[in-house]
Order: C-alpha cells, then sequence, then structure tokens
C-alpha cells in the first residue's frame, strides 16, 4: 500500500529502539542473527511497523538503535526486505553505540555519547515492537495544543522556541473483545485538564487527554504494596488534585512525545535506567510532591535552559517574569530603568512554586471501542500470535480498494494463488498467505498466517497458528494456536497444540505435544541464561524508589 508522508515534517526526530528480544526465548535464541525487531507481525518485520507510523505521521528522521551485534542483522534487512525496502525516503539511520548491549535500559540508552549528539531537537521515542493504527499526526498536534510552555503557564510571551514544553504518552485498554493472556499492565493515576471553552474539531483526540500525575507498572506497584503493606498514595497526591482517575487495566504503549530538556533530566539523574517507570513516573510526581523536582535537577535544567534561551534570543535575563499575563507592563525600557526599581521588583515579584513550574506530562488515554484504531505492543509469544491473527482478518487492498483500506492492510489474501492446489480449504476472510506458498490438496487453513516460502503438505491441518518464513508442514499434521520459527519443519502425522517451535528446528514425525515450546538442547540453555537476565533486571531497587 502506498505510504503517503505529510507534507509539513513536524519537527520531531523519531528514535526507534530495537531491543534484543528477551522475551521470545524461542525465536532469538540467536539476537544477532535473529533479533526481536526482525520477527514477522502478520508477515511483515516487526520494525516495519513503528517505522510505517513515523513516515504517516511525517517524520521522515528516523534513527534505529540497536546493541552492535544486531547492527549487521538489521542492515541488511533495511536493504533487502521488500516490506522495509518499500517505506519512503529518506530510509533510517541505524545507530549502533558501542556500550549498548542487552541489559542497557531504555533512559541509559539516551545517556550514551552516540546517542546524546544524534538528539538535536525535539523527539519521540518507540519500541521496534509497537502495532499503532492511529494516526500519529493527531497525537503531535494534540500534544502542540495542549502541552504548553513554561513561558505560556507564566505569560511570558518573549519566545516560542523555549524548550521547556511538557510531554505525552500513549495508553491503551488491555481488557478487549480479544484479551492476550497473561498482557502486562501498567497503573496510572490522571486528573482532568482544564475544559477548553472551544469545542474540539470532529476527529480530535483532545477529548481523551488528562495530565498524568502517577505511574507505575502493575507488577513493582504490587510489589512495592506488599513490601510497605499499604497502598503507597501520599498525601500530597490528593491536596493537589483532588479529583483523580486511577486505571489498573491500562498498558503503556511506550509511545512517548518528549522535549530535548529531557535529555540533560536523564544525565542529571544517573539513577534514571528506564524512561516509562524512572523518566515519566519521577515527571509525574515532581507536578505535585514537594521538593522532588529540586532533587532531581530541575531548577538548574530550568535554569539554565532559560539563560541560554536568553542569550540567543537577545532578552536580558534580569527581567521580571509577570505571573500574570494581562498586568500593564511600563513602557520605560529594561534598559533605560533604575536598577533600584528592578531589584524591588524581584523582592516583591511572587516566585512560582517548584512543582507549578514543572511543565505537563500528558496521557492520552486510547478508546476501548472496537471500531477504535488498533494499538498494541508486541513483547509476548502470545501478543504475537493474537495481534498477527488480528490483523489477517483486515480486508485487503483488493477487497477495500486503497483509501478504504487499512494501513496495515496487505495487496492481497493469497500472494500466490498458483500455489494453492484444488480442493483445499482457506478462510480468506481470516487468514494471510505470503508469496510462494504451497499447499497441497485436502489441506485446510483457518484463521492462520503462512510466511514465504511455506510447504503445507497433503492433509494438513492449520487452525490459528503463525508460520514465518521457510516452514515445512508434513502430511496430514494438526496444528492448533501453534507459532513455528523460520524454516522449521514438523513430520508427518504431527499433533501440536499451543506450541511454539524454534526456527530451523526438525520436529520428528508422530510427535504429539501440547503447550510446548519445542527447542534444541542449545535453544533451552540460552532461554534460560535470558530469563535469569530478566528476572535480575526487574527486580526493584527499594532503595532508589526511597530516595524519590
Amino acid at each position: 500500500m502506498p505510504h503517503a508522508v505529510s507534507v509539513a515534517s513536524p519537527g520531531l526526530q523519531a528514535l526507534i529502539l530495537c531491543g534484543p528480544g528477551s522475551s521470545f526465548p524461542t525465536f532469538t535464541a540467536n539476537p544477532d542473527e535473529n533479533p526481536k525487531a526482525l520477527l514477522p507481525i502478520a508477515n511483515r518485520p516487526m520494525v516495519w511497523y513503528p517505522l510505517d507510523f513515523c513516515y504517516r505521521t511525517g517524520i521522515t528522521d528516523i534513527t534505529l538503535i540497536c546493541p552492535p551485534s544486531a547492527a549487521e542483522a538489521i542492515t541488511a534487512a533495511l536493504k533487502t526486505n521488500p516490506f522495509l525496502t518499500g517505506l519512503p525516503l529518506p530510509s533510517p539511520t541505524l545507530l549502533a553505540p558501542k556500550d549498548l548491549d542487552q541489559n542497557t535500559g531504555t533512559a541509559e540508552i539516551l545517556r550514551l555519547p552516540e546517542v546524546r549528539n544524534a538528539v538535536t531537537s525535539d523527539f519521540i521515542v518507540l519500541p521496534c515492537d509497537i502495532v499503532c493504527e492511529l494516526a500519529g499526526d493527531k497525537l503531535l498536534q494534540a500534544w502542540m495544543v495542549k502541552s504548553e510552555t513554561l513561558d505560556d503557564l507564566f505569560g511570558d510571551k518573549r519566545s516560542k522556541s523555549t524548550s521547556h514544553s511538557g510531554g505525552m504518552g500513549l495508553w491503551y485498554e488491555t481488557k478487549t473483545a480479544t484479551p492476550i493472556k497473561g498482557e502486562e499492565t501498567d497503573f496510572i493515576i490522571t486528573t482532568p485538564l482544564p475544559a477548553s471553552p472551544v469545542l474540539p474539531p470532529k476527529g480530535s483526540i483532545l477529548g481523551n487527554l488528562s495530565k498524568l500525575v502517577y505511574s507505575l507498572p502493575s507488577d513493582s506497584l504490587n510489589d512495592l504494596t506488599e513490601a510497605r503493606s499499604g497502598f503507597p498514595l501520599r498525601h500530597g497526591l490528593i491536596r493537589s488534585h483532588p479529583n483523580v482517575r486511577m486505571r489498573t487495566t491500562h498498558r503503556d504503549a511506550h509511545i512517548y512525545i518528549l522535549p530535548h530538556w529531557v535529555m540533560d533530566f536523564i544525565q542529571e539523574n544517573e539513577a534514571i535506567e528506564s524512561i516509562g517507570e524512572d523518566v515519566i513516573g519521577w515527571w509525574a510526581k515532581a507536578g505535585w510532591q514537594v521538593g522532588l523536582p529540586e532533587k532531581l535537577g530541575m531548577d538548574r535544567i530550568f535554569s539554565s535552559g532559560d539563560e541560554e534561551d536568553d542569550r540567543a534570543h537577545g532578552h536580558i535575563s534580569s527581567s521580571p517574569i509577570r505571573s500574570n499575563p494581562d498586568e500593564s507592563i511600563p513602557k520605560t525600557s529594561t534598559q533605560t530603568r533604575n536598577p533600584q526599581i528592578v531589584a524591588d521588583d524581584k523582592k516583591t515579584q511572587p516566585k512560582p512554586s517548584s512543582q507549578e513550574l514543572m511543565p505537563p506530562f500528558l496521557a492520552y488515554i486510547h478508546p476501548s471501542d472496537p471500531s477504535a484504531p488498533l494499538v498494541r505492543r508486541v513483547d509476548t509469544a502470545s501478543s504475537l500470535l493474537a495481534t498477527s491473527l488480528l490483523l489477517a482478518k483486515l480486508p485487503s487492498i483488493e477487497e477495500a480498494g486503497p483509501e478504504g483500506a487499512s494501513p496495515f492492510a496487505h495487496a492481497r489474501k493469497v500472494a500466490y494463488p498458483e500455489g494453492v492446489k484444488s480442493r483445499t480449504t482457506i478462510t480468506k476472510q481470516d487468514s494471510l498467505l505470503a508469496e510462494n506458498v504451497t499447499v497441497d490438496e485436502k489441506s485446510a487453513i483457518k484463521e492462520s498466517v503462512i510466511g514465504a516460502n511455506c510447504q503445507i503438505q497433503e492433509g494438513a491441518k492449520l487452525s490459528q497458528c503463525v508460520l514465518m518464513e521457510g516452514v515445512v508442514v508434513g502430511k496430514g499434521c494438526k496444528l492448533t494456536r501453534c507459532i513455528l520459527g523460520k524454516r522449521s519443519e514438523i513430520g508427518e502425522g504431527s499433533t501440536l497444540t499451543d506450541c511454539e517451535v524454534q526456527e530451523n528446528l526438525l520436529v520428528e514425525p508422530k510427535t504429539e505435544a501440547k503447550d510446548d515450546k519445542l527447542m534444541s538442547s542449545e535453544g533451552l540453555e540460552a532461554t534460560e541464561e535470558e530469563m535469569q537476565a530478566a528476572e535480575q533486571d526487574y527486580e526493584m531497587d527499594d532503595d532508589t524508589e526511597a530516595a524519590f
């Protein structure tokens, strides 16, 4: 499907974080050759989806960030994969910082020198595993309208180029008509934004915006509640925001629109490891928790930025900031005013509190209506299967036409009809077959996604399955809710239910398995090591939490 790039660029940079994929141990046992970013979702490489989101939004300054070990595989895919080469120009830049490894936190990535040098403006951060059908330009418009700068908040209209604007994130409901088993959730607290005297235009998402005042992964909240034998809610939050809403079934999509000053914020606080839990979590609390902005160094970050902005625009730093934008300003130039009067102004002028100086962080709560655009993280095998099957139900461009089709629609449901023999059953309304797929007689494919160059031999029955590239399914096999890795082969007469099969693995004929991960001995060892490393990464640092 053609990709339309917005005529006017929003002026943002995009960073797409391509992690190692420890949550896909069956399919990324060798992350150098098979990085998570290249796993297929509905027959497209995973990283295609955030790239497509950026181009649809009008962002063309895109940087993919990955560990050095994965750079070769991702570079090769960008040059050869037809879906990636079919994206608009300019092509994304690949950045592989030398100190980036499999255990580097998302915020720590932004602290690396190579990344700091690359980020020169406000930016948007996305994970490589996000599938977002929502039009990104709506998010950007809402951010620009509602995420006011400090100068806007306090009536100083001297400069609109200040970088002290707020940020914005996206959360979506996990309790849907097609829930994903074991999907992570986040605990967030929001408060309404001031009512606007003007109704938002049709199609605007402004009505779904609120101010984020607390954010924490549900697992971390449960650990914290258990450790403290109670719910860790401060009285200061209720005093500052008596009208709040708590949500427990939403998930952070990890799409963040961030002002450039966040780079300094991360550099200032060495304890910060993740964007979602640390940067956004502390930012949300700094708007109401007394003393937290000073502990985070916000006063130094903002004052430094103000001085630079003043120098850049020829403003005199001694000019007082007026809390009332309608207050009359003497016509006398600041250059000729009596210094004693200026000093007296400073003494009498009320100084905004640190909480008032904090720009807002906005939460866009995506509606859970079934007709709403699809937004979903795909970071587990269960979500990979569920999301691929959901996308397979989208009408093709051939069926819906170029204007009516989803941005995720494929050209045709069966890309190579010549490979399908007669006397086969394929439910095209909920299935997707890629190029060069061959299906022998008496086979049945229902609600499944079949990757390129796969072979489905005579009498095989597939239901709710995802097959990656080059899979061979033997005669008479019965597969239900399975994910088969690249170039794996299922011996004839096998029956598999709720199974994952590692890439390049040969499953012996007549195998029967249920709810199992079929892997080589080397793959099992690698999986155990990755799971141990993941458990260590998710351990909560009580000392750091207590400090803030």
